[in-house]
């Protein structure tokens, strides 16, 4: 990945979670956006995020990427000048989900490995 494209995908990240976080506050505060990953002619953008909370909440992310993706998509243009603006494809991303549970089982071993020195 060329650095140029690495910044679009930084500042993409930035500018998507900052207008989420301006104009759907309620619906998006449990939604991070974790990854975003455009192609290297600018027309698709995958944008990943992750979800804290149960499988509602993931359910109800995919709902709200559904119907305001769009206009999300919209805003984030106003602020991003680039000679083709992507079309944004919205994907759950587990991966900070497994990061939690393998960071719980480390300190579960940690715990039990300080009850068997004592």
């Amino acid at each position: 990945m060329s650095q140029r494209i690495a910044r679009i995908n930084q500042l993409l990240q930035r500018e998507v979670s900052d207008q989420m976080r301006r104009y759907y506050r309620s619906e998006s505060a449990a939604i991070t956006i974790s990854d975003v990953d455009c192609s290297t002619d600018l027309r698709r953008a995958c944008i990943y995020y992750s979800v804290l909370g149960d499988d509602a909440q993931i359910v109800e992310a995919k709902t709200f990427f559904r119907r305001a993706g769009k206009d999300l998509r919209q805003r984030v243009s106003k602020h991003v000048v680039l000679k083709y603006f992507p079309r944004f494809d919205y994907f759950y991303d587990p991966s900070l989900e497994r990061g939690a549970h393998l960071l719980e089982l480390l300190d579960e071993l940690d715990d039990a490995s300080k009850l068997e020195e004592s």
